[in-house]
């Protein structure tokens, strides 16, 4: 990482709102977190007094557990964007490209060209078509931020067969797989593989995440890997997450009704992408819209939504995540295709009883993560 580069590269634009009085469809956190966690948190403060496990491996096994891949593969980051930088300062050298879809999350060519790199940009529809020879490394997201787009695993691995044959890293961002009941490509030969448990358990404030890579480039990933990068609250709670296996199927069996459901309900009115993803990308140009006038109108209503046109590609669009049910009916009312009455007049806070101590949530880190 170079000391200009660093200096002058603006920061990726990211979702979410800070408002309390919006409802927040701009980030994709989940609105639910796993009974119980809470008590693991605060149990963890006893323990705070010492350094964190090293290696920390209780938080390996869960995380082998839950992606099916050996524990000694798990390198324990502070969030998924924090694998994503190591997996990128390790394959992409000044000079280098990196195959980079678009339109994604924007993280993946900052962090190129954070280490002197130049991104290759290919569209996140045919990134699996692409040939990767000639460059450091390939990036995929499945599913894809912005667009939902969620790829075939078998036409996975033969892309990740293609990045072996012309030694090319592949990173897979698999931040929303979580959403889907699609194994991860976590121990595949090659390949790294990013996780943030941000997304799935709705706690982005606790920046915990993993990478997974095998052979060399895993034993280079473990050993840049910084002593105590996560804390002792971070490790238990992550590991506690993983393993709620009850959580996670109904958080995917709510996104999946959930989604469908949107999607029936906002393509009368806009055009909107298939997805595999806690969110709906809508073009609003197509119904003669500005990006502009559909977020304030959004915002009048009390409800946040993604100005997407900050994603490279894209000029018409919106994206907006999947909620609770009676959530939704009010991102549907302030978009103009549900009950006119559900949008409400008065605060996000204030309007259902859904919106507890568990409450809307928002992601720092916004798109990955």
């Amino acid at each position: 990482m170079k000391f200009d580069t660093a200096t002058d590269l603006d920061r990726a634009p990211h979702g979410s709102s800070d408002d309390p009085d919006l409802l927040d469809f701009s980030a994709n956190t989940n609105p639910e977190v796993p009974e119980g966690v809470e008590a693991v948190y605060r149990e963890a403060f006893a323990d705070a007094r010492s350094y964190p496990a090293e290696p920390p491996a209780a938080f390996r096994e869960a995380a082998g557990e839950y992606v099916g891949c050996d524990p000694e593969s798990v390198v324990p980051t502070p969030g998924g964007l924090a694998a994503i930088r190591a997996a990128v300062a390790l394959a992409v050298d000044p000079g280098d490209t990196a195959l980079v879809p678009a339109p994604s999350f924007g993280e993946y060519a900052r962090e190129v060209r954070l280490q002197g790199g130049e991104p290759a940009f290919v569209s996140a529809e045919a990134v699996l078509d692409a040939d990767p020879r000639g460059h450091a490394l390939a990036v995929v997201c499945d599913p894809n931020n912005p667009t939902g787009t969620g790829y075939d695993r078998a036409a996975l691995e033969r892309f990740a067969a293609r990045c072996r044959e012309a030694d090319t890293r592949l990173l897979v961002d698999e931040a929303f797989l979580g959403f889907t009941d699609r194994p991860s490509l976590a121990g595949t030969e090659g390949v790294v593989v990013a996780r943030s448990l941000t997304k799935l358990f709705g706690l982005p404030g606790i920046r915990t995440g993993f990478a997974v890579a095998t052979g060399a480039f895993g034993a280079a990933l473990s050993s840049a890997r910084r002593p105590w990068n996560l804390s002792v609250s971070a490790l238990a709670t992550g590991a506690y997450c993983m393993r709620r296996d009850g959580f996670i199927r109904e958080t995917r069996e709510r996104v999946r009704s959930e989604r469908a459901r949107m999607r029936e309900a906002l393509a009368e009115r806009y055009a909107v992408a298939t997805s595999d993803a806690p969110f709906l990308l809508l073009d609003v140009g197509e119904a003669g819209r500005s990006v502009e006038s559909v977020v304030a109108a959004a915002r009048e209503r009390g409800v946040a939504i993604r100005d997407a046109t900050t994603f490279r590609g894209l000029d018409s669009h919106v994206r907006v995540a999947v909620r609770r049910p009676a959530e939704n009916d009010r991102l549907l009312a302030a978009l103009g295709v549900g009950d006119e009455t559900a949008a409400g007049t008065g605060s996000a806070g204030a309007t259902t009883d859904t919106e507890t101590a568990d409450g809307t949530t928002t992601d720092p880190e916004g798109d990955d993560v």
